[in-house]
């Protein structure tokens, strides 16, 4: 799949991404890791998730935070942020994408968290490695649209012994996934990462 460079207007400020479009009507947009602790788009996880969109015929588009990168203006500790991601689905809408999914990993997944409701034109959320032991997630409550929910065995940043009580509260229907000897990073184990998104859209479409 290849990837093309864009960019979007985010309350006046440009925002770079990186697309492959697919001709289908499905998208997906993939938000980063934590900016203060060196995320950015071209993370290895963020690559994962989006060759596995990419592999199933999705438009795929991940960008940089504001303040990262080429992005404009400056970390704003999840609050502009957020409005970088519906920005981002809002590029989709304009590319005629009327079936689209929301997944972030760790500090993404947070940031998605908070706009989810909001977010009308985004039918389904994937939370690869939500950061419950660093950041606060209890303005969580039941979202339908969070489908699946991922981490890693050894994961001390997105501890599974947490996520697992809080899945109820979130969505009881969600899927859990705990990818084994994986901690936050998973290192050697991105194609595990990528084949339980892969199932998840067959199965979900």
């Amino acid at each position: 799949m290849k990837e093309e460079r864009v960019s979007f207007k985010s309350n006046g400020l440009k925002i770079e991404g990186l697309i492959s479009e697919s001709q289908t009507r499905n998208g997906v947009v993939v938000t980063h890791p934590h900016p203060l602790y060196g995320g950015e788009m071209h993370n290895n996880v963020v690559e994962s998730v989006v060759r596995a969109y990419g592999q199933k015929g999705y438009t795929t588009l991940r960008f940089n935070f504001r303040g990262v990168g080429r992005s404009e203006g400056g970390y704003d500790e999840g609050n502009g942020e957020q409005e970088d991601v519906r920005a981002a689905v809002a590029y989709l809408c304009g590319l005629g994408k009327t079936s689209i999914d929301l997944a972030g990993y760790s500090f993404g997944a947070w940031v998605n968290a908070q706009c989810i409701q909001s977010l009308t034109d985004v039918k389904r959320m994937i939370m690869v490695s939500p950061p419950v032991n660093f950041l606060d997630f209890s303005f969580l409550k039941y979202c339908a649209k969070i489908r699946l929910v991922i981490a890693g065995s050894e994961d001390d940043i997105a501890s599974p012994a947490m996520i697992k009580d809080m899945i109820p509260v979130w969505n009881s229907e969600a899927e859990f996934n705990i990818i084994k000897g994986a901690d936050h990073f998973y290192c050697g184990k991105t194609g595990e990462l990528e084949a339980v998104i892969g199932d998840l859209v067959d199965i979900e479409g």
